[in-house]
């Protein structure tokens, strides 16, 4: 609760705007609730007027705007950007039409027009259909060759980590990154994590090996990967290859990793294939009872984030909250 209280608190001291595409769903609406009570943020809400507040009668999102895309004033102007910014790869004046009538193009639209300053969306969608229209209209930031999907995860009464605290990568979207990919989602969650929680990274390289008691194809990519990733980030703390416990337990680190710097007290770990990464974060979150806030992207060159499809209206909130700190940065 620590993190989320954090991300709140600097939300509300530079309040953004966010955008929900996903408004027939109630664990939205719910969160808009909350996040209007608490003052998170300005809330854009997209979809049919009178179903929204037909659905949210129980609710305050009074002070939410709500965008009719059949009744949009902005909506020619929008399609006619959408027509330039993709003709070369055949778009036209009337597809583009079409296209914003999907909400999620419409919401990534209104960020990009800087009528939002981000959007959040998922928990009815896949990763691929929020993640699609942001890569084709809002693009990568300029250093970042992938994008990457990382959790914020919360461990109640932990002292591994930043107290609890951990970022998981990549937990949602690359299935099975070389090492060169490995390297760049290392750096890359590596710097979020920093830019969210003002902590300092401390990477781990997770196998099912440690400095060498395995070898195999699989244990060869990690180590590469972090050869990769200290020779790109030479001042950050990234250590590999490590096994789970020795890269966050300091007794198992001193046998296992004897002289790390990261080993023991690893904040961010980094998995070596979509099926580590994602089977880790639910196994934590059910586990330990975790809070899991994401999957967060990283790389997009304006806030934009995915949900888990099983998240609640709590974890929306964190990451409306989230996504408006991303949004001051």
């Amino acid at each position: 609760m620590e993190f989320l209280q954090s991300m709140i608190k600097k939300a509300k001291a530079d309040k953004k705007t966010i955008v929900l595409p996903e408004t027939e769903d109630m664990r939205t609406l719910k969160a808009v609730h909350e996040v209007l009570k608490q003052d998170i943020a300005n809330i854009v809400l997209i979809g049919d007027r009178k179903q929204i507040e037909k659905d949210s009668a129980n609710l305050d999102i009074s002070k939410a705007k709500i965008v009719d895309v059949n009744n949009f004033e902005k909506f020619e102007q929008y399609a006619q950007t959408l027509f330039e910014l993709r003709k070369h790869k055949g778009m036209t004046l009337e597809k583009a039409k079409e296209t914003l009538q999907n909400k999620i193009y419409l919401g990534i639209m209104m960020v990009k027009m800087n009528d939002a300053d981000g959007l959040v969306a998922g928990a009815i969608h896949s990763t691929g259909a929020t993640l699609l229209p942001a890569l084709q209209i809002i693009k990568t930031t300029k250093d970042v060759k992938r994008v990457s999907a990382f959790f914020i995860m919360c461990v109640p009464n932990c002292t591994y980590g930043s107290n609890g605290t951990f970022a998981f990568g990549d937990c949602g979207l690359n299935e099975n990154p070389n090492a060169e990919e490995l390297s760049e989602i290392a750096i890359s969650t590596a710097n979020s994590f920093k830019s969210l929680t003002g902590k300092q990274p401390k990477v781990a390289m997770l196998s099912y090996s440690s400095y060498g008691s395995a070898n195999s194809p699989l244990t060869e990519k990690v180590v590469e990967a972090t050869k990769l990733a200290k020779a790109k980030a030479p001042t950050m703390a990234i250590d590999g290859e490590l096994q789970l416990d020795a890269a966050i337990d300091l007794k198992t680190a001193t046998k296992k990793a004897p002289g790390s710097k990261v080993a023991g007290s690893a904040n961010v770990l980094i998995f070596p294939d979509l099926n580590a990464g994602n089977i880790g974060y639910k196994l934590t979150e059910r586990l330990a009872r975790a809070k899991a806030y994401g999957p967060l992207l990283s790389g997009i060159a304006k806030p934009v984030n995915d949900l888990s499809r099983g998240c609640s209206a709590d974890d929306i909130v964190g990451v409306i909250a989230i996504t408006a700190v991303q949004a001051q940065l």
